[in-house]
């Protein structure tokens, strides 16, 4: 059974696989070639955290694919009201294909461990590959393609987090390099760098706390909130610790002018990123945000028609 808990369970080659079935299901809509692939096949999202992007762009991504979808809260009581691995086996009897989001890493492991269908990871504490995935077919489309990622350089503004641990990976598998700037008790200690360079050969990341120096050469440049979900209480210390790290005007012109600025969204406008940045002709947000729906399509499209076969 194949599951997507982090990109470190993808090969450079599925990665890219997923990548083109993205783009091509991506180009068939934009000219209104509707087909419905995955016909009578059943979604199930658990979510313990609160969602746009994620939950509106499985959703949509297969309806358009011709599935269905069910939405399942906390309320189904999975954890709670049984065990984990009775939820799973009895939840693997209803549905295709499973997607969790969740606080813990070690649920959507466990999730996985009993499920007899794909599960993905919809976002944990510890990784994000979705949006990593939606990260580089957004850098793929502006560079010319997946064919030119190779080489290209990604500068990473913030802390050491689940957004950049897959960025980190994706990269790596994909030939790109990653410079990450942020302050030294917020960077990847070599423990976590080793472990998420396993099984990629081209991994190149560099960790900085000169945010100019990193965004000196690269193609993108990237930013997250600087408290996440679960980190409130340490918003005013982060607010302090990560004031000389705000992507503005100021460090974009240091960047090159076909830069591109990318968020995984939702933004603090006025923190870690400006409205004149997050409005400006080098933003390309929405079109990220967008791609949330085309990547998981892909990966929807991959998992049920591709791998099982």
């Amino acid at each position: 059974m194949k599951h997507l808990i982090s990109l470190l369970d993808l090969t450079k080659d599925e990665l890219r696989r997923i990548l083109e079935i993205a783009e091509s299901l991506k180009s068939d809509l934009a000219r209104s070639k509707k087909m419905a692939p995955l016909q009578g096949s059943n979604l199930a999202l658990i979510f313990e955290k609160q969602s746009l992007r994620t939950r509106v762009s499985f959703e949509a991504g297969m309806t358009q694919l011709g599935g269905g979808c069910l939405f399942l809260g906390q309320e189904a009581g999975w954890g709670v009201r049984e065990s984990m691995k009775d939820f799973s086996e009895v939840l693997s009897e209803y549905v295709d294909v499973i997607a969790c989001r969740s606080y813990s890493h070690q649920t959507v492991e466990e999730l996985a461990q009993y499920c007899t269908v794909p599960v993905i990871n919809a976002l944990t504490d510890f990784c994000h590959p979705c949006q990593a995935l939606a990260d580089v077919h957004t850098i793929a489309e502006h560079v010319g393609g997946f064919n030119s990622l190779a080489g290209q350089a990604v500068a990473y503004i913030g802390d050491a987090n689940n957004v950049a641990r897959s960025l980190a990976i994706a990269c790596g598998k994909l030939d790109m390099s990653l410079t990450i700037a942020c302050p030294e008790k917020y960077q990847f200690d070599t423990t976590a760098l080793d472990a998420i360079s396993k099984g990629c050969d081209g991994f190149v990341v560099q960790q900085t706390t000169d945010a100019r120096a990193a965004v000196e050469n690269a193609v993108a440049i990237y930013t997250d909130v600087w408290a996440s979900m679960g980190q409130e209480q340490e918003q005013q210390q982060r607010e302090q610790d990560f004031a000389e790290y705000q992507v503005n005007e100021e460090l974009l012109s240091v960047a090159a002018k076909d830069s591109i600025f990318l968020h995984c969204l939702p933004a603090r406008r006025g923190q870690e990123v400006t409205d004149a940045v997050m409005d400006g002709p080098q933003s390309r947000v929405v079109t990220q945000a967008g791609n949330r729906m085309h990547a998981q399509k892909g990966l929807l499209m991959w998992l049920l028609q591709e791998v099982s076969e």
